[in-house]
């Protein structure tokens, strides 16, 4: 979020002063890196969970083509710097990956059908396929059918043009740039606190790690896209919008396997229905990784409790957050689902053969010792006071910024890094309107199709999807 933000800041504002403070040794060391998440580029694609039934009723692809519109806008982004030679080569941070969902059992199978029924009437979904063969499916993706259990319903869908995304390597590729264009990123830097100055700008206290000599500088904006932290900087502001925030942090793990006999048979990201209890971010998927030029396959993932806010965080992070104006809402966050501690509690024991176990559902010819475990990172969900229900966990990302745009920070997890750009968009126009109108143009150069809908217009959908496609080195 850091780097599109300071990206697009210098490509629509080069002659203002932007200085990015990193508390660790290098950037993209927490949520951004690689193995800290699936790298899905989520579009809606696979997942199900932007596109539930609700009460049995008609199915509503709203929320999954706005999700496919933002990732949209990134892919052109992206696209756009590639040709002004800010990123590298396509393949060093994306890579064409088949979005797939597989459901076993009748009820499952019946949801998925009737969800493609949906969205292969949606310019963004065009090319979405649909499947009951085992020998369809087996094509698309051999693992999961080897082995499979005869007379067991089940039913994929699958969309060639989905992508694999390595983060961390995008992140640092901008960074790279911010850099080389006069950006001072200063890491090992931590910020130890935000204080509104009389002039309306922000004095930022800060330590350096290494021989924690102190340090003070003051800025006309602040973002904080401090992960799990960025709680705890909005707090520390004291800005009134923050209140009745808080957050509740579950990490996670995935089984992964770099076996060659293994990685050659499966290329897609293959979701399915989340566990009873479990949140969205828990989905089960198989995935095919390519990070640093290497395939491999990441299952998962199984929830993890630690009370940071971050891997790099402290244990006293979901003790420090609590405030008067946030105990309740999160009192009855709690209160309200038990189903997810359930779901934690059944996670924590879990041991190595249990986790593999998940995984033969998927994947019937799983074995052991091809899998190991690794940590992935932390995810800081966000809780929040409602009016009628006292406090609601939500899943998702928000933007909280102070009412005169000044200070603006993000909370949340997916779809995160996929939207940022969006995202990013959202908040340049709310905390600089004076300037927006006419940085307009200048956006219309990186975001071709900015301020459209592409799904209202199927032409310019193809068009965009396809020119995106050629210029990212993807199939469509």
């Amino acid at each position: 979020m850091s780097a599109t933000l300071g990206t697009l800041l210098h490509e629509l504002q080069p002659d203002w002063k932007i200085v990015a403070f990193e508390r660790l040794s290098d950037v993209a060391q927490e949520s951004s890196n690689p193995w800290n998440n699936a790298g899905t580029g989520h579009a809606a694609l696979c997942e199900l969970n932007y596109m539930p039934r609700n009460d049995n009723g008609p199915l509503d692809p709203a929320k999954a083509v706005s999700i496919n519109e933002q990732f949209q806008q990134s892919r052109q982004f992206w696209s756009s710097l590639i040709a002004k030679g800010v990123l590298d080569e396509p393949s060093t941070f994306i890579n064409a990956t088949p979005h797939m969902t597989f459901v076993r059992g009748e009820k499952d199978v019946a949801y998925l059908k009737d969800r493609y029924e949906v969205l292969k009437k949606q310019p963004l979904f065009e090319g979405i396929e649909y499947s009951e063969d085992s020998r369809v499916i087996n094509q698309w993706a051999p693992l999961l059918m080897q082995k499979r259990r005869k007379g067991e319903p089940f039913a994929a869908t699958r969309v060639p043009a989905g992508t694999d995304v390595d983060f961390g390597a995008l992140t640092h590729q901008l960074f790279d740039h911010l850099s080389d264009a006069g950006v001072d990123l200063r890491t090992n830097h931590e910020v130890r606190s935000l204080k509104k100055q009389k002039d309306g700008s922000w004095q930022l206290k800060y330590r350096n790690s290494l021989g924690r000599t102190p340090g003070h500088i003051n800025a006309k904006f602040v973002f904080v896209g401090a992960g799990g932290w960025a709680l705890k900087m909005l707090q520390q502001s004291g800005i009134p919008e923050i209140k009745g925030f808080g957050v509740f942090p579950i990490g996670g793990q995935f089984l992964k396997t770099t076996n060659p006999a293994v990685v050659a048979q499966h290329k897609a990201k293959v979701y399915s229905q989340a566990s009873v209890g479990a949140p969205p971010m828990s989905v089960p998927h198989l995935d095919t990784r390519v990070v640093d030029g290497e395939s491999s396959l990441l299952f998962g993932p199984f929830a993890t409790f630690s009370p940071k806010f971050l891997k790099n965080g402290s244990m006293f992070d979901i003790v420090s957050q609590v405030r008067s104006h946030n105990l309740w809402p999160m009192l009855r966050v709690a209160f309200a689902n038990p189903d997810l501690i359930t779901y934690l509690v059944g996670e924590l024991t879990k041991t190595h053969r249990k986790k593999v176990d998940s995984l033969r559902v998927f994947m019937p010819t799983a074995k052991d010792e091809d899998w190991t475990i690794i940590q992935a990172g932390q995810r800081a969900q966000v809780m929040k006071k409602h009016e009628t229900k006292g406090g609601v966990l939500q899943f998702g990302t928000e933007v909280v910024a102070a009412a005169d745009g000044s200070i603006a920070g993000l909370l949340g997890a997916s779809p995160g890094a996929s939207t940022a750009v969006p995202i990013m968009l959202g908040l340049l126009k709310d905390c600089f309107p004076e300037q927006y109108a006419g940085w307009e143009p200048a956006l219309r150069e990186l975001i071709p199709t900015y301020g459209h809908t592409l799904n209202d217009d199927p032409a310019a959908a193809e068009k965009a999807i396809v020119a995106t496609a050629d210029a990212l080195d993807i199939s469509k």
